[in-house]
């Protein structure tokens, strides 16, 4: 079991990475903020829901970055679990070059968020490949859409080579840690109740139920997989579930994403 009190601080993910998100033992559905801070100035990813505010916030000070030196808010698609304190952060950030990044399509529902005096604010994501440059740091955004709202991207930091992958590559997870790692016996298994290495537990059951439920058919999630495997990605950081830092896990992953069947509609049908 997980000691909650390792997860009361912000936790370096990466350079200048933080996940700012929270733990709680009782849920199954974990949710991952991540700040970028470069030199002064920081972005926020996928920022949390109302409800979490408070917790989200207090780590982002704890990183030392006032809520004024935030410059963008990064929204990777509309759901409330990620939208939710969208108003309590523009309202705390109080900086007059905020601005909230995310897709023409998601901008469609992130209006009810802010309020029409509040639109201004907002920066469409409007070619294939879109970037944000903050004090010399790039962030490059890349288009998966119906994966699982028709305007959902992920994020790029050519940096340290991290992708933050929105919902892709998330979980609904019975047992929770940051950071996972799989063993060499993990990609030919098929028995994901009987581990070969005596583990008590399993993420990729978790992970591909959560793919089976939340995303609309499989033909959408292979196109993001395709997108994703042409990049050079080092850390995997979704919005739900864990954080993946071994190369050959993250290869791992796509692959198996990229040919799973019986996501959403195919289930059904």
């Amino acid at each position: 079991m997980n000691d909650a009190r390792q997860y009361d601080r912000p936790i370096a993910i990466a350079d200048g990475i933080y996940w700012v998100g929270f733990y709680e033992e009782d849920s199954n559905f974990h949710c991952n903020p991540y700040l970028i801070i470069e030199g002064d100035e920081a972005v926020l990813i996928d920022g949390g829901s109302r409800p979490d505010f408070a917790v989200v916030m207090m780590k982002i000070l704890q990183t030392g970055i006032r809520p004024e030196q935030i410059v963008a808010l990064i929204y990777q698609h509309p759901d409330p679990d990620l939208c939710g304190s969208m108003p309590n952060m523009i309202d705390l950030c109080a900086n007059r070059e905020l601005s909230i990044v995310s897709d023409p399509m998601n901008h469609i529902f992130i209006n009810y968020y802010i309020g029409k005096h509040r639109h201004h604010l907002l920066k469409s994501i409007s070619a294939a490949e879109y970037t944000l440059t903050v004090n010399g740091r790039t962030l490059q955004f890349y288009k998966t859409p119906f994966v699982h709202s028709s305007g959902s991207f992920v994020t790029y930091d050519p940096k340290t080579k991290t992708l933050f992958s929105s919902d892709l590559f998330g979980s609904f997870s019975r047992e929770w840690e940051l950071f996972v790692q799989f063993a060499g016996e993990c990609p030919a298994c098929t028995d994901y109740e009987h581990c070969v290495n005596n583990r008590k537990y399993c993420p990729l059951s978790d992970i591909e139920s959560f793919h089976r439920t939340i995303m609309p058919c499989g033909k959408a999630l292979a196109f993001a997989m395709g997108i994703i495997k042409a990049l050079d990605v080092q850390i995997l950081a979704p919005q739900h579930g864990s954080v993946f830092t071994q190369k050959r896990d993250i290869d791992f992953l796509i692959k198996k994403l990229e040919s799973l069947d019986g996501v959403g509609i195919d289930g059904v049908l």
